[in-house]
């Protein structure tokens, strides 16, 4: 209560109102394995060399398996980790829910 007015006051929401979470495909995430055609670099070899999940907003987590396993996050999506990893065609991506 406000001492000198006899009020209470009032908390001014400035703020919008927004959802957690941006939902852009109602289908939810897909999983997909990087398949490697020509091992360009001569490190990988060639098949599937990782696993992947994009999640409804288009963002990529991406698994590499293997002696030192690690998972990267491609915020910008397919495109951007193909543009890294797929060596102009050599690598592609084989969707499994498909």
């Amino acid at each position: 209560m406000n001492e000198i007015g006899g009020t209470t006051p009032t908390l001014l929401r400035t703020i919008p109102r927004r959802r957690h979470l941006k939902v852009a495909n109602k289908s939810g995430p897909r999983c997909f394995q990087l398949v490697r055609h020509i091992d360009v670099s001569g490190i990988s070899g060639t098949g599937v060399v990782a696993e992947g999940v994009e999640w409804s907003d288009g963002t990529v987590a991406l698994h590499w398996g293997g002696r030192y396993p690690t998972t990267t996050v491609w915020p910008d999506g397919v495109h951007a980790l193909l543009t890294v990893h797929g060596h102009n065609g050599a690598t592609t991506i084989r969707w499994l829910d498909e």
